[in-house]
């Protein structure tokens, strides 16, 4: 499908200017991840949006003769439109009418990978139909149509809701299966004890940039919003040797509506579980200090804000002398472009020092399970063999709920 052209509109009502332009440029940012290509922003400020049409009567003729000039395929709105707002819309204009919703969705679609991703995008999609079946027209009655419509496998949708609601219920079954398999994997890592850190961040903060410098792997790295969207695991070998498993996760973003955060809810779980968390901040960006609150705010919400952890401040070679750090986290400053990857390291390894249990202990020559376990599933400093007592000491640090810690 061919790039399409779209009008971007937005209304403020009580944001600052700033946070106004900082909305709409990320509409901007949005659609191009999309695949669209934004030939006009309209803006209007009012005291409250439109009831009937999101914005006002003139600032609607506008954008009807605006359309009429550029001719778009897409008229993308920056905020959730009720039902009767997008029917109201869709029968003045001449373009399909989406909102910033709908936008989120579409990337989501494409950009889910797994099972359980393609699964939770068409839960969503479908949830956010349902009320609006009524008067989208036959654009909106299948799945595949271009921006704003398309879905995992692009099915077809009837526009008949008991259709839905059964497809509601048939996804809602198969979610429940995947995530009881992912709940046996993570009892498995757990049971083998393995240290879990997940990388959190504000989208396109460059996450999937550091996961694959401190894992070596090869999760989709690209300027892109919502870039990764399936949680990715990989191992993360520390300086002293400890091995850890690390997790790349979906981005979060400003007023994400609450029904894309309970249906990313699965996804964000493997954070849940994680013992350490690396908060991730693209430094450069003028607004960095609102995306940090952002991240803060919605691991608050999902109840995730008592997991340890530390901020990267990522793209310290952009930085201006005026940047201030957070001090409220330990933080690092790096530059993932420049590969300081070992500065991170030293730093993680630092931090998760402070979580682990420190111990000095002996272990027999002959009991090679334990010292087995120690190389393994603890970080181990120090292990001399002492010949007169035909022991090992072994010091290093290890999990307090670790099976071993109780003998230390």
């Amino acid at each position: 499908m061919g790039i399409e052209k779209a009008i971007l509109v937005g209304v403020n009502t009580d944001r600052t200017d700033q946070d106004f332009n900082e909305s709409m440029n990320e509409l901007y940012a949005l659609a191009e991840t999309a695949g669209a290509e934004p030939v006009l922003n309209l803006v209007q400020n009012m005291e409250k949006v439109h009831p009937a049409t999101y914005i006002g009567k003139g600032k609607l003729q506008e954008l009807t003769a605006a359309s009429e000039e550029f001719e778009p395929e897409l008229i993308i709105f920056n905020s959730e439109l009720s039902p009767s707002q997008n029917r109201n819309l869709s029968e003045e204009l001449n373009a399909r009418v989406i909102d910033r919703t709908q936008l989120i969705l579409d990337i989501f679609a494409q950009r889910a990978r797994s099972k359980e991703g393609k699964l939770q995008v068409q839960l969503a999609q479908l949830e956010y139909m349902l009320p609006r079946l009524g008067g989208q027209g036959v654009e909106l009655s299948r799945l595949g149509g271009g921006i704003g419509t398309r879905g995992p496998g692009e099915t077809k949708l009837e526009t008949d809701r008991r259709h839905i609601r059964r497809e509601i219920r048939e996804i809602k079954k198969k979610l429940d299966q995947v995530v009881r398999h992912r709940s046996i994997y993570r009892e498995r890592r757990k049971q083998n004890q393995a240290f879990q850190i997940a990388l959190i961040g504000y989208t396109n903060a460059g996450k999937s940039t550091l996961f694959n410098l401190l894992t070596h792997a090869d999760s989709f790295e690209e300027n892109q919003l919502f870039a990764t969207l399936d949680p990715l695991s990989r191992k993360c070998i520390l300086p002293s040797g400890f091995e850890t498993i690390m997790t790349d996760t979906v981005g979060f973003i400003k007023d994400l509506p609450t029904s894309l955060i309970a249906s990313f809810r699965s996804t964000l779980e493997e954070v849940k579980e994680a013992d350490f968390l690396m908060h991730i901040v693209d430094a450069s960006h003028p607004n960095h200090a609102e995306h940090e609150k952002t991240v803060r705010k919605l691991l608050n919400e999902l109840e995730m804000d008592q997991i340890p952890r530390m901020t990267v401040y990522n793209k310290e070679d952009l930085l201006s002398s005026e940047f201030v750090a957070d001090r409220s986290d330990p933080f690092v400053l790096m530059s993932a472009a420049k590969k300081e990857s070992k500065k991170v390291l030293s730093e993680l390894e630092k931090e998760v020092k402070q979580i682990l249990k420190p111990y000095s202990m002996t272990v027999s020559s002959d009991d090679g399970k334990v010292l087995a376990q120690l190389k393994k599933e603890s970080m181990l400093l120090n292990l001399s063999f002492i010949e007169e007592k035909e022991h090992y000491l072994a010091e290093g640090y290890i999990s307090t709920d670790h099976p071993l810690a109780s003998k230390i």
